[in-house]
């Protein structure tokens, strides 16, 4: 390094030095080339004022990021509102004074036709969000469910009403993927993994909204009440900005300041994370501003930096399927007749939407603190030992029923409990995590396109799980059918420990490196003894050593 580079990095007015070990023995004074590299040691008094700016300058207004989050994840409360419209139109339907009369069979196709339109939007929620940027995507998605809600609450006959689900449908299919890669990429990683957890807990929401409002309304007039919640969504996105991951991919650095500044505020070192931004792009050559071919898009969808995630995540959403948490949320009010319980089963379903939210919630809290990998053994080791127990008092409670004379059952509120904690395991890591990962794991060129194909994936195995439970009923019976789930957790456990990697605290560039083979593992490297050793990184020469010494890390200067 040249003395003309070391005027960039070293600050006059303070000239560094080397942190005391507690030792009586002195240190040797590191070479010039290698001291006027770090940046983040400790300066001569004023120390409290230098910390402070440092501080302000490695991370940005949080509160911005929160509300930019919060505003991109409103459309998720509506697809809450989808899955949960079923549960309480349909019996207002066959209800012998009901406007539109519908069968058993037309009531099956009002619950399912919204299924038929989310892959759809899936899909195309990834061309988009590529093509035309994250937050026109995010605005372009409310606009069929705003239609959908409309023809719902203005239907005068059954097909109305098929319309509506399709397009409510395929609007809860777009919306899905672009609100976590928006999310993922105008958020710092300390704040990331909450953000992201805001998708689950706006489903979570919406579907405890329904409940609700359905008890003490008319299908009507819940339709028109919906409307609203992707109305707000489109308005209050139009007043966001883009992602600087995005503007920077398009070549538009200028914007991306712009779009900092909104979202870090004004203390922040913003020339620096577009810096980052600009080499990272340049390094993996996702700022070409020409649009990918279908060939290049092809190789970058089968390179190792997308092909694993995608089977990392296709995976994890199938055995968190098979653990039956969509079983029990679409069947809940049949299972818990069948339990035996003599707790009122509507009372126990709404009771089971209030668990959700709220471990939703704790699930956000608890992302942040304890990463991705120890939530998501929480959830496989639950929902096996929950699944496999229900599955059990079932076996037992069909014998007394076949007894001669039949045997009064007991312990009812065994299978209750089992269901509940069932859900509160579930929720806080399988219903959070892997969604959180569809904005993290995937390289920037193709983010968008192989989010809105995993989100395809985890729909189609909603839509798998659920039309099998009948069936696996006749074949398994009940009480083999919650058993064969619990064993899919307890085998998804050991994938997720052999093949899932921690993400928590990560940037997005350190990711994608990772399974691009640019770097052999996520964890943190740890100080060598006293040996002061240099590291290559990015083209920078980073520095570690005893942490009473001073510690450089990898990245440090990352947001």
């Amino acid at each position: 390094m040249t003395g003309k580079d070391s005027d960039v990095l070293v600050d006059r007015g303070t000239m560094p030095k080397i942190v005391a070990t507690g030792e009586n023995e002195k240190r040797p004074t590191p070479p010039p080339s290698l001291a006027v590299t770090l940046a983040t040691v400790e300066s001569q008094p004023p120390a409290a004022a230098t910390t402070h700016q440092s501080k302000a300058a490695e991370r940005g207004k949080a509160m911005r990021q929160v509300i930019a989050a919060f505003i991109a994840n409103m459309g998720t409360i509506n697809t809450g509102l989808i899955f949960g419209f079923s549960a309480v139109v349909i019996p207002q339907l066959q209800a012998a004074d009901s406007l539109i009369p519908v069968d058993e069979s037309q009531s099956s196709w009002v619950a399912s036709l919204s299924a038929i339109g989310t892959p759809i939007g899936c899909l195309l929620s990834g061309y988009v969000m590529d093509t035309f940027g994250r937050k026109k995507a995010l605005i372009a998605t409310q606009i069929p469910t705003i239609i959908g809600w409309i023809t719902i609450a203005c239907a005068s006959s059954v097909g109305w009403i098929y319309a509506g689900r399709v397009l409510t449908g395929f609007g809860s299919g777009m919306v899905g993927a672009p609100a976590r890669v928006y999310t993922s990429e105008v958020t710092q990683p300390h704040l990331r993994g909450m953000l992201c957890a805001l998708a689950s807990t706006g489903i979570s929401l919406g579907v405890l909204i329904q409940y609700t409002l359905g008890a003490i309304t008319t299908w009507k007039i819940l339709s028109g009440i919906s409307i609203i919640v992707p109305v707000l969504a489109l308005l209050l996105m139009l007043l966001m900005p883009e992602t600087p991951n995005y503007l920077v991919s398009k070549q538009k650095p200028e914007k991306a300041l712009k779009s900092l500044a909104k979202l870090r505020g004004s203390n922040y070192n913003l020339q620096r994370e577009v810096n980052q931004l600009q080499a990272f792009a340049a390094k993996t050559n996702s700022g070409n501003k020409k649009k990918l071919t279908f060939r290049e898009t092809v190789q970058a969808l089968v390179h190792p930096s997308c092909l694993k995630p995608f089977a990392i995540l296709t995976i994890y959403f199938m055995m968190y399927q098979f653990s039956g948490v969509n079983t029990i949320t679409f069947y809940a009010v049949e299972i818990f007749r069948d339990s035996g319980t003599t707790m009122d089963k509507y009372t126990c379903t709404i009771l089971l939407g209030v668990v959700r939210l709220i471990f939703t919630i704790i699930g956000a809290i608890l992302l942040r603190r304890c990463g991705r990998r120890p939530l998501t053994f929480v959830s496989g080791i639950g929902c096996g030992m929950t699944m496999v127990g229900l599955g059990v008092y079932l076996y037992f409670k069909r014998q007394w029923e076949m007894a001669t004379p039949p045997i009064e059952p007991s312990l009812t509120w065994f299978p209750v409990a089992c269901i509940f904690i069932f859900i509160m395991a579930c929720t806080v890591g399988f219903l959070i995590v892997p969604w959180v990962m569809i904005g993290e794991l995937y390289p920037m060129k193709v983010r968008g396109l192989i989010g809105g194909l995993t989100t395809c994936m985890a729909h189609s195995f909603v839509f798998a799980v659920v039309k099998t439970y009948p069936l696996l009923t006749h074949v398994l019976e009940r009480h083999g059918t919650f058993i064969l789930y619990g064993c899919f957790s307890f085998v998804g456990t050991i994938f997720f420990y052999l093949c899932l990697p921690e993400t928590k605290g990560k940037t997005l560039q350190e990711i994608e490196d990772y399974f691009s083979g640019r770097t052999k593992t996520l964890k943190k490297s740890k100080a060598n003894g006293g040996n002061v050793a240099g590291i290559e990184s990015d083209g920078q020469q980073l520095l570690e050593a005893k942490p009473q010494l001073l510690t450089v890390e990898k990245n440090k200067l990352l947001p």
